[in-house]
């Protein structure tokens, strides 16, 4: 017998886009936190900036998508079946995210 999956309502990913929101929001701002000493704000100073403000990239990228697969793993496991089918939608939305995110980061 083939299994039928159930579609998420409406109601389910307007929760799903909330909770992934408050989430990005949580972890930009631990992680700008946390990267808050590396780098330099001043772009255009006559010091070399690249290597500071690369390695604060890196490191923020890096924390971020450790984040983001550890919520990914931890919510497959927890969710009932029917929502599951979301996860990986808001796994690669977070992937880009993440690229998305370092702009403001050095704002």
């Amino acid at each position: 017998m083939a299994e039928i999956s159930e579609k998420s309502s409406k109601t389910a990913l307007l929760l799903g886009l909330l909770l992934f929101v408050v989430f990005e929001t949580v972890a930009f701002c631990g992680l700008r936190y946390l990267t808050s000493g590396l780098g330099e704000s001043n772009q255009y100073q006559a010091e070399n900036t690249i290597v500071s403000n690369w390695v604060k990239t890196m490191v923020f990228f890096v924390a971020h998508l450790g984040l983001v697969i550890t919520a990914m793993l931890v919510l497959s496991n927890r969710l009932p079946r029917r929502y599951r089918g979301q996860v990986m939608g808001w796994f690669y939305l977070a992937l880009v995210m993440s690229f998305l995110l370092i702009i403001p980061l050095f704002g």
